[in-house]
């Protein structure tokens, strides 16, 4: 009895062996994600998030000036109230700037799609096509766009008329015309907003292609993602081209419809062409630093509404391709 129970006490003291933790690969993943996002992170806390913190502060404030002194005296919503109310031209080019982001998004992503089903054929030279789209988006970034933006021959082609309205003037930058679409849908019962919109697409075509480059890219990278056996068994079971790409291409690649909608509209609101950026730099340069810094805000906080807008809509028509563990 006494040796039973002794190899009991020695069992129950003996240690547990420790088990090694397994980190899924999911956990791995996570963290090798916050490992290469690490760098904005501290950059955006050390440096952006302070500038926003004092952006936020102007814009709530009234600047003084004083002999080699300044500081601030707190004035609530006044600047916002004048930015909205006092201003003449803010809320027109506001409402001018948000309406053509309104129209250039569908024609963006249209054009980017087409392109890149275009680009995802097998073709001779599709490498060589490939790099022909993305060339503009290399030119029209960092200082080619400053470039371009201050270019006397582009203002010129900006004001220009289009080539077929009587007024003598022909330029690339104004293609067609509304008479002429007007003639051309004459027997298809088309409204006139439907010619006026299609008028400033062709018009615009230039611009259009130039911000069409990334949205391009991840398009054929989500097309390049879909199984060429799901297209065999289309065809096998005599799908047409129209009812596959209905059916398989547009469901399986709309979730990056949803992120190159996204990408657009912040793409839209950085340039240096957009309307309302280049206002709110006169205003800033005309010496309303509150003024303008409340002007920033206001169209910050409608372009994330819009973002938000957008990703919600899409987000309700976006299919998510399930892959069995």
């Amino acid at each position: 009895m006494t040796n039973d129970v002794k190899i009991n006490d020695s069992a129950v003291a003996a240690p547990k062996r420790k088990r090694k933790k397994i980190v899924s690969l999911d956990r791995r993943k996570a963290r090798a994600g916050w490992i290469f996002v690490l760098p904005f992170v501290i950059g955006f806390v050390v440096v952006y998030l302070p500038l926003i913190y004092q952006s936020i502060q102007i814009s709530f404030s009234e600047i003084w000036m004083g002999n080699d002194t300044y500081g601030m005296n707190f004035v609530g919503f006044q600047n916002y109230y004048d930015a909205l109310f006092t201003d003449p031209d803010f809320v027109q080019t506001l409402l001018s700037g948000l309406a053509s982001l309104a129209f250039d998004i569908p024609a963006i992503l249209i054009f980017s799609l087409f392109m890149a089903i275009m680009l995802n054929q097998n073709m001779a030279g599709r490498a060589v096509f490939r790099s022909i789209f993305f060339i503009p988006v290399v030119l029209s970034t960092g200082i080619m766009e400053s470039v371009a933006a201050m270019d006397n021959l582009n203002s010129y082609m900006d004001s220009a008329e289009g080539i077929d309205d009587g007024s003598g003037g022909s330029t690339s930058d104004q293609l067609v015309s509304s008479m002429d679409l007007q003639m051309l849908f004459a027997n298809m019962k088309v409204g006139t907003e439907l010619v006026t919109y299609i008028t400033s697409i062709i018009n615009n075509i230039y611009g259009i292609v130039n911000r069409s480059g990334v949205q391009m890219l991840i398009f054929l990278a989500g097309l390049q993602s879909i199984s060429p056996a799901i297209y065999e068994s289309c065809k096998i079971d005599g799908a047409t081209a129209w009812e596959t790409f209905w059916k398989i291409t547009f469901p399986m690649i709309s979730p990056m419809i949803l992120v190159n909608g996204v990408y657009t509209v912040i793409d839209s609101f950085t340039t240096e062409s957009n309307s309302v950026m280049v206002y709110v730099q006169e205003v800033y340069n005309a010496g309303d630093d509150e003024i303008s810094t409340a002007m920033s805000w206001i169209y910050f906080i409608i372009v994330m509404l819009l973002v938000a807008l957008i990703a919600a809509i899409f987000s309700a028509f976006v299919f998510y391709q399930r892959k069995n563990d």
